[in-house]
This record gives structure tokens, sequence and C-alpha cells, in this order.
């Protein structure tokens, strides 16, 4: 009995603490399979693009991406991706906050209405997009006919298709921060005086900033290379409506091979420009929300 007693006694064991558990493989073998993984998927790609503008001389890439409608058609590239993303930013993140906030019949039936973009073929959304505001369309004849815009076959057009594009990047990366986000702190200010405009200032539009620009980011990105939602509406007229990527498509159905590469070089270094500043001010402001 007392044997029996005296091992009861005796502890277990410890187990040796070893490495911590990860469903992953460690980091050297992820490590090098990112890296595997974006050069074949992405640095690949990009480096043929430059490689192929590099058998141009420096006169006839200057003269290639500088000419006239080129010039054109990065204004209205940049120009109407800037503001159709700069519109998402506004009204993406109200659709977010009705979405996140509020409740009311039919409200599944918008969030997934959001997405719609995403599941559109981009040509069909051109397409319906071009019945819509054309000047026979059910909008376009109410918008043209009485209030004397005409929206298709204009840069106007451009900037509409390319909002429709943009819209469920910034509704998707707004409505989790804003799901996540403690309703106390704006009960709090609340109850301190604040005013409805004041604690959307300083207590909850802080908190969604950041997520603001990330789909800033996001809809520019993809308005700046859009192609099949565009070619339709815009009309395509040289110096007006023509856009970079369709100058692109031109070119290569040219066999101009050499100067295709030349514009996109040139749409990739502006536009990596931009996302780098969005990225740096992205930071800044989660920084200082931090902080704060």
């Amino acid at each position: 009995m007392s044997a029996v007693l005296a091992a009861s006694a005796v502890p277990p064991p410890v187990a040796k603490r070893g490495a911590p558990f990860r469903v992953m493989p460690g980091f050297r073998l992820s490590l090098g399979f990112t890296i595997f993984y974006l050069t074949l998927i992405v640095l690949i790609p990009l480096s043929a693009v430059f490689l192929k503008t590099f058998t141009l001389t420096w006169d006839s890439f200057w003269t290639t991406v500088t000419s006239a409608r080129v010039i054109a058609s990065y204004k209205l590239t940049f120009g109407a991706s800037l503001i159709g993303a700069f519109i998402n930013v506004i009204f993406g993140g109200i659709v977010a906050w009705v979405l996140v906030r509020y409740e009311f019949p039919g409200k599944r039936i918008v969030d997934a209405l959001v997405d719609l973009p995403f599941a559109l073929p981009t040509a069909v959304a051109g397409i319906t997009l071009t019945a819509l505001y054309s000047a026979n369309g059910w909008l376009g004849k109410f918008i043209e006919g009485t209030l004397g815009i005409k929206v298709a076959f204009t840069p106007l057009g451009v900037v509409i298709a390319l909002t429709f594009i943009g819209l469920p990047f910034v509704v998707r990366t707004v409505q989790p921060v804003l799901e996540d986000a403690e309703r106390e702190l704006e009960e709090a200010a609340a109850s301190l005086g604040a005013n409805a405009w004041q604690t959307f200032s300083r207590v909850v539009f802080p908190t969604i900033l950041p997520s603001l620009m990330t789909g800033f980011a996001l809809a520019f990105a993809r308005a700046t290379g859009e192609y099949g939602s565009v070619i339709f509406i815009a009309g395509n007229m040289p110096m007006v409506s023509e856009i970079t990527p369709l100058f692109i498509i031109t070119k290569l159905e040219q066999y101009d091979y050499a100067g295709a590469t030349a514009i996109a070089t040139v749409m990739l270094v502006v536009s990596f420009i931009l996302l780098l500043a969005i990225n740096l001010l992205q930071a800044w402001a989660r920084g200082k929300s931090d902080k704060s």
C-alpha cells in the first residue's frame, strides 16, 4: 500500500516545450513558396512588359507615349478613375453604414446587389449601361431630353461605368470595420454632449478612414485597367472618350507589341506611384487613429 501511495505521489514527467504548433509550414518554406508564386504570377509578366519596351529606342518610346491621342487617353483614364473612386468612397461608405446600422425589409437583397458588379461580366455591364444611358434609353431619354446632359459616348459615361464597377470594393472593405466598431464610444460621446456630426467626425470617421482609403485604392486600381464595361458606353472618340486600355488593344491588333507595352509601362508606373502614395496616406491615417 505504501508503495502504491509513493508511486502516485511522484509527479508525471513534464513534456519538453517545443516549437509552437503551426497549421501551415515553417517560415522558410512559406516564404519560399510566396516568393515563387509572386514571381510566377506577377514579376515574370511585368518583367516581360518592360523587356519588350526596352526594344524601342528612347526617341521611339517617347514619341509613342507622348502623342496627343495617348496623352488625352491618360487624362481620361486616370481622371475618370480618380473621380469614380472618390464617388464610391462617399456613397459606398453610406451604403456600408446603412447595411450595418439599420434593419429594413429586403436588406439581404440589397446586400447581394452590392456584389453584382463582381459577378456580372464586364461586357454585359457595358452593354447594359449603354442601353440605359443612351439617347433612347430609360435614363438617358430623361437626362438628355429634360436636363440636356448627354451621358453615353462622353467622358461622363466613362465615369459612370467606372463608378459602377468600383462600388463593391469600398462597401466590402468598410462594412466589416463598421461591424467591429465599438458603439459604446459613440454612446459615450453622445452622453458627454457631442452632437451627431461631432460623434461622426471625431469617433466614427477616424475608425473607418483606413478602410475607406483601402477601398479607394482598390476601386482606383480596378478602374484604371477596366476595358469591357467602358468600351461600349465610351464611344471611343479620339481626343474625347478614348481610354488608354483601348489604345493598348489597338496597338496589339496592329501587331505593334513594343508600342503597346510602352503605353502599358507608363500606365503601370503611374498607377504604382499613385497606389504607393495612397498606401502611405493609409498607413499615416492608421497610425494617427491608433495614437488617438
